[in-house]
């Protein structure tokens, strides 16, 4: 169906044409479509980005083509059609427009309208915590996300960071599961452990908050504050790697008998840290000279020399058993 516009008008924007045109929002109504589908599925009838906005209940969706539905504004050269309640509904195409591009706007218009009424997406209360769910959730449309993120005072296109934290965190927060997700634009100062994720639209929301908890599992005892733009890489491990994989690596199982020794995966995580013996004593607050000899344990244990590539070895270990050891957050 994509770019059936641009077809249709090749042939001749003649009566035949236009009535394929209506036919097909007839049945997006008749179908009660939701607005995610009204919106990507007229952009690949067009051909080229089309776009809804209602201000009043906080939408501003766009699609390019048959992409995804995501929040974005009004282009300014765009062909716009205007309804009550101050809702546009709007086309961009490059170049000159398609003869039937008319008929497209006019029906797409009547299309948004009736199915703006029937809209009944169930949101709770303002300040209700079931909206930042539904903010967070994977499953929801961009349209429940917009209007939940309208109804908690948010523009959908406003920069919005999601934490993933382990104690009450400043912000509007839920708790999900066992750990709370915060929205936020700055990154407050907390006694326990937090996973920061990327600053993004609002709308992306979802996206953040995943990433967020990709970081907690990065956080220990050393490293409470783990930002997901920093983890590079390591970000993409922790979706790969298994946890039976990883507890069957001999390194991270030789870091589990380690730990059964108070103090050794910390002083381990401090020489990874520092890359020296005497500032990684400094930074646990020891005297070095008491460093060679739990050195030379946990080389004994590990089996491999904590040099520099022993380091690297030992770092990729560590972050591992984080991942395993954080995986119930």
């Amino acid at each position: 169906m994509k770019g059936l516009l641009l077809r249709l008008s090749g042939l001749d924007a003649d009566a035949e044409s236009a009535v394929k045109v209506i036919g097909f929002f007839d049945r997006l109504i008749t179908g009660r479509a939701g607005l995610d589908a009204l919106v990507r599925s007229t952009s690949e009838l067009a051909g080229c980005p089309v776009g809804l906005h209602a201000p009043g209940q906080g939408l501003l969706l766009c699609a390019d083509a048959g992409g995804a539905v995501t929040a974005g504004p009004v282009p300014a050269k765009a062909s716009v059609r205007a309804l009550e309640g101050g809702v546009e509904v709007w086309v961009a195409r490059q170049g000159a427009p398609a003869p039937l591009d008319d008929m497209l706007l006019e029906r797409f218009a009547i299309a948004a309208a009736v199915l703006l009424e029937h809209s009944s997406v169930p949101l709770p209360e303002l300040g209700d915590p079931a909206l930042i769910e539904l903010v967070l959730s994977d499953g929801a449309g961009t349209a429940e996300r917009s209007r939940a993120l309208h109804l908690l005072g948010i523009a959908a296109t406003a920069p919005l960071r999601v934490l993933a934290a382990t104690t009450e965190v400043p912000g509007r927060s839920v708790l999900v599961g066992t750990v709370r997700a915060v929205l936020t634009t700055e990154v407050p100062e907390t006694a326990g452990r937090l996973g920061v994720g990327p600053s993004l639209p609002a709308i992306d929301a979802a996206r953040s908050w995943q990433a967020a908890r990709t970081a907690l599992r990065y956080t220990s005892d050393g490293e409470p504050v783990v930002w997901w733009e920093r983890l590079g890489g390591l970000a993409l491990l922790a979706e790969q790697v298994g946890l039976a994989d990883i507890g069957a690596l001999p390194d991270v199982r030789a870091l589990d008998r380690l730990a059964a020794e108070p103090g050794m995966i910390t002083m381990l995580d401090a020489l990874c840290a520092t890359g020296s013996v005497r500032k990684a004593a400094a930074a646990l607050h020891r005297h070095h000279s008491t460093m060679p000899a739990r050195l030379a344990r946990a080389e004994s244990v590990l089996g491999f020399e904590l040099d520099s590539a022993g380091r690297f070895r030992l770092q990729l270990a560590l972050m591992l058993r984080r991942l395993r050891e954080n995986a119930a957050d």
